[in-house]
């Protein structure tokens, strides 16, 4: 009989959502749970997760790990924590852990139209069989419309306090397209009508939702009225989701108030100074701590610099990138990577098109990419930073002012009245390069503060474009074209209001 072949050594890089490590075997394990329990044992981590690897049959794409024979001898898997890994870390402070009032997104299809109570269903289909038999509408009574507009308000609200006027006619449409006996006679799309209630709805809703308690709608109580003339306005500094935020002002916890909120905070604060930092423990009083920090930053507003010393975590890649996946149900450095890298090749042609024309965007993306072509490696972080550095100078955007470059830690006097920036900082002396491939660290800058330090360009964009959601800050005038396309068309937040030269821009990707 002949001898079974020698089992072949493999060499795997284990990516977590802040760091990344190697791991070396001397034999392919026999599943994938195998592997899982090697690289908790070895690189010593305490959650619960699946795997992704790069799949090098999809170029590089991450894909779910099922069979351990799918994986390459030399790999590079990514690991994807379970909704509760956190659930493994425990503390004497921590009684029970909040969790997002919303767990899904407005849909991007059609409006998922409820099933409502059982006798409203059974009058809505022998409805629709008339509508089909005899093209005769349902006669609607009050008690019955009501019924219909209460439970549509309570679905849409489950996405969104404040949908806006084209997600309401999307639900209207929705509902006479399942419900074709609800069309209104005579009208051009037959459920305009039903837009115009809906919206109506809504506003009670909100109002019923508000005497219930709930702070996402409460937050703009107490506005001008009859008894309440010398109150502002009732639509001025109304604060709403503006950037798909799906949880944007949370509740407290049951039996937390902020006093009891405010001891796990500080327990963060003593925790993220220990060298050895308690993860697990961190992310747990973090999502505890959530709609704390939600109504500081939402309602109270305070200077970037007084937020993240109230809240230190919030300069760690992991617990930043976490938060943003509470405000928005959307798992940021997965969803930014996989879609700019999807579109590198089809930008860099977009790049290049407009590079060899005349004028000074032109001449500004042909030094960009002269000085891309010159590099040695052109690895998928030499072509993000490069995409990156181009991208507004195509959207025609002055980025002279964020994307900044110096030899040296910025002083005080360079960082003053600096909005939000990335300045480069590099070991050689040429200054005037519009892009560089090996910085010696990028800093983050917000409000004149450098928030933190990251070793390449794709990272600290990321990072930036983090903070600004998390702390809920504007995007800056002269950059906006660029978080925008990061926003609506890379992750697909908010993506159906565009300007007309993001648009255009979309448009050429899918060509």
């Amino acid at each position: 009989m002949a001898a079974a072949p020698p089992q072949q050594p493999m060499l795997i890089r284990v990516v977590e959502t802040d760091r990344a490590r190697k791991l070396k075997l001397s034999s392919r394990l026999a599943s994938v749970d195998a592997l899982i329990k090697i690289i908790k044992e070895q690189l010593e981590i305490d959650l619960d997760f699946s795997l992704l690897y790069e799949d090098p049959d999809f170029d590089g794409k991450l894909t779910s790990l099922a069979d351990i024979e799918e994986l390459p001898e030399k790999a590079v898997v990514h690991i994807s924590l379970s909704e509760d890994s956190s659930s493994t870390a425990s503390t004497d402070l921590l009684s029970d852990v909040s969790s997002p009032e919303r767990l899904s997104r407005w849909p991007q299809g059609p409006f998922p139209v409820p099933t409502f109570a059982f006798d409203v269903e059974l009058k809505l289909q022998h409805g629709n069989a008339e509508y089909e038999r005899s093209n005769r509408h349902l006669k609607l009574t009050r008690d019955l419309k009501h019924d219909i507009l209460e439970k549509l308000a309570s679905t849409m609200y489950s996405f969104k306090a404040y949908p806006s006027d084209k997600e309401i006619a999307k639900a209207a449409e929705a509902l006479v397209a399942k419900h074709p006996c609800l069309k209104e006679a005579g009208s051009e799309t037959g459920w305009n009508g039903w837009k115009n209630s809906i919206k109506f709805k809504m506003g009670n809703y909100r109002t019923k939702m508000r005497r219930a308690g709930c702070q996402e709608v409460t937050v703009n109580a107490g506005k001008r009225s009859r008894s309440n003339p010398d109150n502002e306005p009732s639509h001025s500094n109304i604060k709403r989701p503006k950037r798909a935020e799906v949880n944007f002002l949370p509740n407290f916890p049951q039996g937390k108030d902020p006093s009891s909120l405010d001891q796990l905070r500080q327990a963060i604060v003593e925790e993220v100074k220990k060298a050895e930092k308690n993860l697990p423990l961190i992310r747990k009083l973090m999502e505890t701590t959530f709609p704390l920090r939600r109504q500081t930053i939402v309602m109270s507003c305070p200077p970037v610099k007084e937020l993240l010393d109230l809240w230190p975590a919030l300069k760690m890649e992991s617990e930043l990138y976490a938060e943003f996946q509470r405000i928005t149900n959307q798992n940021l450095p997965n969803t930014f990577y996989a879609e700019l890298d999807r579109h590198l090749p089809r930008l860099m042609t977009l790049f290049r098109q407009k590079a060899s024309k005349t004028g000074k965007t032109a001449d500004a993306l042909a030094e960009i990419l002269r000085i891309h072509d010159e590099q040695e490696i052109h690895d998928i972080h030499t072509k993000r930073t490069t995409v990156l550095h181009a991208l507004p100078v195509y959207l025609r955007e002055d980025v002279s002012g964020f994307f900044r470059t110096c030899t040296d830690e910025p002083d005080e006097l360079e960082l003053d009245g600096v909005e939000v920036a990335l300045f480069t900082v590099i070991s050689d002396h040429d200054t005037t390069s519009p892009v560089h491939y090996q910085p010696v660290k990028i800093s983050v800058v917000i409000e004149s503060d450098a928030v933190v330090s990251l070793p390449r360009f794709g990272e600290a964009f990321l990072v930036m474009f983090g903070l600004i959601y998390a702390l809920h800050l504007s995007y800056p005038k002269a950059l906006t074209n660029t978080l925008e396309f990061t926003q609506k068309i890379l992750l697909g937040l908010e993506s159906g209001k565009m300007s007309p030269r993001l648009q255009t821009l979309k448009n050429d990707l899918v060509m």
